[in-house]
């Protein structure tokens, strides 16, 4: 049991330390002037808007298949945001800012605790689910969801683990969610 502990902290230690070296070549293209403000804007596109702007604007401009939609995305998001929160403050992982000497975020987040990041999950949730419902332009929502992520990271308030781990959280729990209405 012990050589199985301390392998598996052997391993936590590499995959922390890659992360200690992507945040830092990531968030240095973060604090170039240009990038700040588009960093920022993305980062916002994913604080969950969205999430209710669009089944809207699908009901009033009554697109097919709205309804399917709405349930898929509200029984994803429950799933989602459960899993999210249970992870995020049992996990306990602190934010870059909080456990790197000497780091400073370009924002201030929300919450004090780092992985998974629940803008990543609700990001790759919502690309997911539109994918399922009417495929379209799966490139386009998915580089909107990535970007998301990455804006994360250039601004200093996750590790790109976090938001690794939390781009594959949404999709599975979009595609689970599909599967659980018979969708999939």
């Amino acid at each position: 049991m012990h050589s199985r502990n301390t392998g598996l902290m052997k391993m936590l230690t590499a995959i922390h330390q890659i992360d200690l070296r992507l945040l830092a070549g990531i968030f240095r293209q973060g604090e170039r002037r240009a990038v700040r403000p588009l960093a920022r804007a993305i980062s916002r596109s994913g604080d969950g808007y969205l999430h209710v702007l669009l089944p809207a604007l699908l009901w009033l401009a009554q697109v097919e298949q709205w309804l399917t939609f709405v349930q898929l995305l509200g029984l994803a998001l429950l799933v989602e945001r459960c899993l999210y929160w249970s992870l995020k403050n049992s996990l306990r992982r602190p934010r870059p800012q909080a456990s790197v000497p000497g780091f400073r975020s370009l924002v201030t987040a929300a919450d004090q605790f780092s992985f998974p990041s629940g803008h990543s999950s609700a990001a790759f949730l919502l690309a997911t689910c539109v994918v399922i419902i009417w495929g379209g332009p799966l490139l386009a929502l998915y580089a909107w969801a990535a970007m998301v992520a990455l804006s994360r990271v250039l601004l200093g308030v996750h590790f790109p683990g976090d938001t690794v781990a939390g781009a594959l959280m949404g999709t599975a729990i979009a595609l689970a969610s599909a599967s659980t209405l018979g969708l999939a």
